[in-house]
């Protein structure tokens, strides 16, 4: 499907994405302001984007528009990809979770690699009734732009851990909420059933979490979900939107579960239990990795909100998964935006002015650029 989208689809797609910082829905002309098309064009555009499910026709009380779906994200993401040449084939699958999906990806060098989706919102979080104002004047939360900011953490860390000679793929790119890393070859140790000697392997998961703790930072959902194992017994950490710092004011406690999470898992799956295991007094810190972190982009000022929203979304996850079964992708921004599906009334020229020019900005930069011409966003 990607292959036959047009630069005018692209065009239309951008601008829905712009639109939507200040809109819920995003009005018609609006979007082809922001694309630069006759209305009559973009009408035709956005009536065949809404049949493939790109982006969502909405009607609210006294007004109409459209929304983004996740598919339209990613195709966005896909294009930059393609376009940066990091990727030039989607494959197969290999794994789904409650905040992401994962791809196989090929490259023109015929590597494998693989492409991580964030998929934040999967889960519908009706009781999340007190949002916070994570999105500066926004009254809703936005499940792509939270997933946004998960990759753009999540791609920090990597490159930040990777660089210091952690057990972490290596990061090969990332866009929107679309991250592409290095293909390990391991399992997940959640599906390891037997461990000769489960020993050295509950040491060497428990020596990298202090190694973490001493160089800043703490995983925040270290468990067998997160880790995979080679047939060597090598242990390889992934997924860390979650990640917060020493200092954070719940630091202790995210350390200790940690821990936890370790323990009863080798004690439940291996019957293994070590009386040793460190604790947050162990903790030597050797190293600033959260401040570097924050001085490649991902600032506290981004960081703090991000995280409040995704303390929220885990404690919720222990209390009401059961009652939890939407399985609609497309659907996730429309569930936490229940009350509030009208545009944003009242907004000013100017705000709407400087949505059309990053519109148009952004437009330049991922289409109308030759090919490779696109920058990477800078870490």
């Amino acid at each position: 499907m990607l292959r036959y989208l047009t630069q005018e689809d692209f065009r239309v797609l951008i601008s829905v994405e712009m639109g939507m910082k200040n809109h819920e829905i995003v009005p018609a002309p609006l979007i082809a302001s922001i694309a630069q098309l006759h209305h009559g064009g973009c009408y035709k555009i956005l009536r065949d984007l809404c049949q493939h499910r790109l982006i969502c026709y909405e009607r609210g009380k006294g007004c109409e528009g459209y929304r983004l779906t996740n598919s339209g994200y990613d195709y966005l993401a896909l294009k930059v990809f393609v376009t940066r040449n990091s990727i030039t084939s989607l494959g197969n699958q290999i794994g789904v979770g409650k905040e992401s999906d994962i791809y196989i990806v090929g490259t023109e060098n015929e590597q494998q690699h693989v492409l991580k989706l964030q998929r934040l919102g999967r889960t519908s979080f009706r009781q999340l009734k007190n949002k916070r104002d994570y999105h500066q004047h926004r009254q809703s939360a936005s499940w792509l732009y939270l997933s946004r900011i998960a990759a753009m953490k999540e791609f920090a860390y990597m490159k930040a851990l990777h660089g210091r000679k952690f057990p972490v793929p290596k990061p090969i790119d990332f866009n929107r909420h679309a991250v592409v890393m290095e293909l390990i070859d391991a399992y997940p140790l959640s599906q390891v059933r037997k461990i000769a000697d489960p020993s050295p392997v509950y040491n060497d998961i428990m020596n990298l979490i202090v190694r973490l703790a001493n160089c800043g930072i703490i995983h925040g959902d270290f468990n067998e979900f997160n880790l995979m194992i080679d047939d060597d017994s090598n242990i390889t950490m992934i997924d860390f939107p979650q990640m917060v710092s020493v200092s954070h004011s719940n630091a202790e406690w995210y350390f200790n579960r940690d821990v936890k999470c370790i323990r009863d898992f080798f004690l439940r799956r291996f019957n293994y239990e070590s009386e040793l295991f460190p604790t947050f007094a162990d903790i030597q810190r050797t190293d600033s990795l959260d401040v570097e972190i924050a001085a490649s982009g991902f600032t506290k000022d981004v960081a703090e909100p991000f995280d409040l929203v995704m303390e929220e979304m885990h404690i919720l996850h222990s209390s009401v998964a059961e009652d939890n079964n939407d399985n609609s992708h497309d659907s996730q921004n429309k569930d936490l935006s229940d009350k509030n599906k009208s545009s944003k009334q009242g907004t000013s020229d100017k705000s709407l002015n400087l949505c059309e020019e990053q519109g148009q900005k952004r437009i330049k930069e991922e289409i109308s650029e030759p090919e490779g011409a696109a920058d990477k966003e800078k870490w």
